[in-house]
């Protein structure tokens, strides 16, 4: 197989983590995190970067899920396996070889190493602030994570999340939304089988020219596909 991993940037440490423990070393292309605040956009960037793709390169891995409709209608000339996950959240939630679409739980927000500085709460308050001014911009946030009771930490064993310094921002993090800050088990088993070609009920993996659709993600199957 040759090929080429595309991935969020959201899940840059978890990549390399999958490839230092499989032995494999695909190349990378990421794509920003920031597009997926309009999955429109960050569909866009994913067909722009599937476009350019090293033409010897027959398999793109995709270190990805739905993401809003990301990869809704998406169509390759490349053979594309994605994990069937609703987005990266439940990638990282997974700890055994049972598949689900979606394993968040109503009112938690799961933080990664990668939610930090930029992408913390903390800046996105400040963002909201600046745009729409001080009183109405924290009425924004508030509104924005009024049903969250619950700030979890994922600890998928790729980073120390249990680190005086992670921990200090997590908590400001659930501080901001009145959370209260946990630990979720997680593991980097879905990258690990996505880079090692343990293709199984797990994973989408669509021949050149089949069109991904959403119930791709969300249909229960009845069988293995390695």
């Amino acid at each position: 197989m040759d090929a080429v991993i595309l991935a969020c940037s959201s899940l840059n440490s978890h990549v390399d983590a999958a490839q230092e423990k499989m032995g494999t070393a695909y190349p990378v292309i990421y794509v920003d995190r920031k597009y997926h605040e309009d999955p429109k956009q960050m569909r866009q960037h994913i067909m722009d970067e599937l476009k350019y793709l090293p033409s010897e390169a027959d398999t793109v891995l995709v270190a990805m899920g739905f993401c809003g409709g990301s990869w809704k209608a998406v169509s390759f000339e490349k053979r594309i396996v994605i994990p069937r996950v609703d987005d990266c959240i439940t990638l990282l939630l997974h700890t055994d070889d049972t598949w689900h679409a979606d394993l968040k739980k109503k009112g938690h927000l799961y933080l990664r190493d990668t939610d930090t500085e930029e992408y913390s709460l903390e800046a996105m308050q400040r963002k909201l602030c600046r745009q729409y001014g001080g009183m109405y911009g924290s009425m924004i946030f508030n509104s924005m994570f009024t049903n969250y009771t619950n700030v979890d930490m994922i600890d998928t064993g790729v980073y120390d999340c249990y680190s005086e310094e992670y921990v200090i921002q997590a908590q400001r993090n659930a501080d901001l939304i009145r959370g209260v800050l946990d630990y979720v088990a997680g593991s980097n088993l879905i990258l690990e089988k996505l880079v090692s070609g343990q293709w199984d009920q797990q994973f989408i993996v669509a021949e050149p020219g089949q069109v991904l659709s959403e119930k791709d993600f969300w249909e229960e199957r009845s069988q293995n596909y390695f």
